[in-house]
């Protein structure tokens, strides 16, 4: 891990730009004033994946959706609660 830049103020101000890409790039830089912490610069969290509504379309309809609908048989249901392993999805 890098060690923490500490700027002052005036430095800051004179090289913002360089500073800016700094951040960017990662880096978390402390601005100080007088000598003492006074202000944090660093990057952005990355956004959220973008959803993209129909992605799926392409593959065609469900061959069964109703069995979305159907419930459980009481075997899957207490492996489900008991934290069993997920049975795999057929595969079409």
């Amino acid at each position: 891990m890098k060690p923490l830049r500490i700027v002052n103020v005036h430095q800051a101000k004179t090289h913002l730009s360089r500073l800016i890409d700094d951040a960017h790039a990662g880096e978390t830089i402390l601005l100080a004033k007088a000598g003492k912490p006074w202000a944090r610069l660093m990057p952005l969290a990355p956004p959220p994946p973008q959803r993209i509504p129909g992605r799926l379309r392409s593959q065609g309809p469900l061959s069964n959706p109703n069995a979305l609908l159907e419930p459980i048989s009481p075997a899957e249901l207490a492996e489900w609660e008991n934290g069993g392993p997920v049975p795999e999805a057929p595969q079409p």
